[in-house]
Parts: structure tokens; C-alpha cells; sequence
């Protein structure tokens, strides 16, 4: 067999407490790129925080054990959870981690019983509306908190059609 394939990043994935210090790093390293681009610190209309969020994910350089990059998931009701705070630090984009970190939320996502899962980008996010589109998601109309937000950009996906094939059934 020749020719080749793009392969997974040699990642660890870690899920951690919303309160982990790495993760709250990550964040905050986040929310300054978001301020500068947006050109103020209130772009989100609806933050996550530890009471609200379903599962945090840290991804580590399996070589060297340095963090590149986070994710979580919200819930947003008993069938829909909403991805929060996919950041892949600078330099360690473009290396799959952020195709890795959602994979490893829609998998437990669909583990949770949930079976679409969301996602918003505002108009400073090109980036992340062609990653959201090339993941699979389609535009919706605006939900929740971002049905009235300007520039706000929205997705979803259904999860189950891909992951049954890979993941043992969710609980009924």
C-alpha cells in the first residue's frame, strides 16, 4: 500500500476539572486573542463557567508533555451539548490538535446520550467557522443566548450517524 494520510497529532487528551490551573491558562491565553480581535473584552454573551460545563479537555505533546490546546462542552438540554472554549495555543495550530479535541468531545458527547452538539463563531472568526464547516457542521439560525447576537455565527451537528459505527451505544 503506498501514498499517505494525514495521522492524529501524538496528543495526550486529559479530561480535567474546569478549575484545573492549565486549563484555566489556556483560557485566559484564549480570551485575550478573542479580546483583541473583537476589540473588547464582551464578545460572548454567554461564557461558560464550572457550574455549567459537562467535560474539559486538555491536550498535551505526548513528546514533551507541553499543552496545546483545551476544549469543553456545555449542556444545553437532555439532547444537545454546546462546544466551549476549542483553543489551540499559536504555534500548535494547524497540527490537527483542534480536529482532535472535538473528536475526543462529540465522543463523549455521544457517550453522555447526547445527539447534536452546537458550536458558535463571531465575525472575527474566520478560522473557526471553516473549521466548524470543514468538522461537518451546518450553519443554524442563532440559539439561545446568540439568537440576537450580531456577527454571531452558529452550528450544529448530529453526532450519532459517525459515531455509531465507532462507540459502544450511549445509555438509554
Amino acid at each position: 500500500m503506498s501514498g499517505s494520510f494525514d495521522a492524529a497529532p501524538p496528543l495526550r487528551l486529559r479530561k480535567v476539572p474546569w478549575s484545573n490551573p492549565v486549563g484555566a491558562d489556556l483560557r485566559a491565553a484564549q480570551q485575550a486573542e478573542l479580546d483583541a480581535r473583537f476589540g473588547t473584552a464582551r464578545h460572548d454573551p454567554a461564557p461558560p463557567s464550572e457550574q455549567d460545563h459537562e467535560v474539559f479537555f486538555i491536550a498535551y505533546a505526548r513528546s514533551n508533555g507541553q499543552p496545546l490546546g483545551c476544549g469543553g462542552l456545555r449542556r444545553v438540554d437532555e439532547t444537545t451539548a454546546e462546544v466551549k472554549r476549542l483553543y489551540v495555543l499559536p504555534y500548535a495550530r494547524g497540527s490537527r490538535v483542534a480536529t482532535s479535541i472535538l473528536a475526543a468531545l462529540e465522543a463523549h458527547a455521544w457517550q453522555a446520550g447526547y445527539r447534536t452538539v452546537t458550536a458558535e463563531a463571531g465575525s472575527a472568526q474566520p478560522d473557526g467557522k471553516r473549521f466548524y464547516e470543514t468538522a461537518g457542521y451546518r450553519m443554524v439560525p442563532g440559539y439561545g443566548p446568540y439568537a440576537d447576537a450580531p456577527g454571531s455565527v452558529c452550528y450544529a451537528k448530529d453526532i450519532g450517524a459517525g459515531l455509531r459505527a465507532v462507540l459502544p451505544h450511549p445509555p438509554a
